[in-house]
């Protein structure tokens, strides 16, 4: 079986702690969440089309038709992926949304041995078992007055949003390897072009408030926290297993945890922490060989 590498390992942390800190640049963007995405979308999409022009040195290569429709196919799983989960805010709590949403990566892991044949051992299964633990604890959806089930609604779009998601993982592993902006620049395209109609339908380009520093930080979050960071995301997924994936994904809602705390001052609660070193230690654990 493929061993993971190191290198790619390293990447997709990166990944993963800049996808942390989308949480709060998103709070200074006054955009709707729509449009933030079909923006993250077009323009992480656009920034990578221009780089491969750029290094036109070979990398840009002709794609088969089949390849090219798989791709499309999982940008645009990407789109839904997006709207359910903003919907998903608007009928529920956005910690019960989250908890959600985060299934993705044990959907992933569950159904590793029957599409990717990776064998699921005890030690996996087990890493995967605490890591939920752990996000339930951070997601704050236990609370002094018990658990919060907010709308049942609300539930199914995030759990929803988790399908298309693990779809999403499942799909690019499934993808020949290819250069990884390239790669990128046609998934992210298709997932701004697909919440076209979803726009449209909502009314959802009004811009509000939105200043100078707004646009700035909204470059930003599309060039860097899309295109560079998916980029990285998605590149770094050949040199891993799947369950490796699944595991480490969950790097993503702690460091946005610590991110909020650090520089929005939004309280820590002592399960949020417990939750966290869960989550990461469980992390670390699954990767340590015997």
């Amino acid at each position: 079986m493929k061993e993971n590498s190191k290198k790619s390992l390293g990447i997709f942390i990166s990944s993963m702690l800049i996808f942390g800190t989308v949480g709060v640049l998103r709070r200074y963007i006054p955009l709707s969440s729509a449009l933030l995405a079909f923006s993250r979308g077009i323009l992480g999409g656009l920034f990578l089309f221009v780089l491969v022009r750029i290094r036109r040195n070979g990398t840009c290569e002709k794609l088969q038709t089949g390849i090219m429709l798989r791709l499309i196919i999982t940008g645009i799983m990407i789109g839904i992926n997006w709207i359910l989960l903003f919907e998903a805010y608007n009928h529920t709590t956005v910690a019960v949304a989250t908890l959600c949403y985060y299934m993705e990566p044990t959907i992933v892991m569950l159904l590793s041995p029957l599409i990717f044949q990776e064998r699921l051992t005890g030690k996996k299964a087990l890493c995967a078992l605490i890591s939920v633990a752990g996000m339930v604890l951070v997601s704050g959806v236990i609370t002094e007055n018990g658990i919060e089930t907010g709308n049942i609604r609300g539930i199914a779009l995030g759990l929803g949003a988790a399908a298309f998601y693990s779809a999403v993982v499942i799909m690019n592993k499934k993808t020949p390897e290819l250069n990884a902006y390239q790669r990128t620049t046609i998934l992210l395209l298709s997932a701004g072009i697909v919440m076209l109609p979803y726009l449209l339908a909502t009314g959802g380009f009004a811009v509000g408030d939105a200043g100078t520093v707004s646009i700035i930080l909204l470059i930003v979050l599309g060039i860097v926290h899309t295109g560079i960071a998916y980029a990285m995301y998605f590149g770094s997924m050949d040199g891993l297993k799947v369950q490796t994936i699944a595991v480490f994904s969950y790097i993503d809602p702690v460091a946005a945890l610590l991110f909020s705390a650090l520089f929005l001052r939004e309280p820590l609660s002592l399960t949020g922490i417990i939750g966290a070193a869960m989550i990461i230690g469980s992390a670390v654990f699954c990767e340590l060989r015997s």
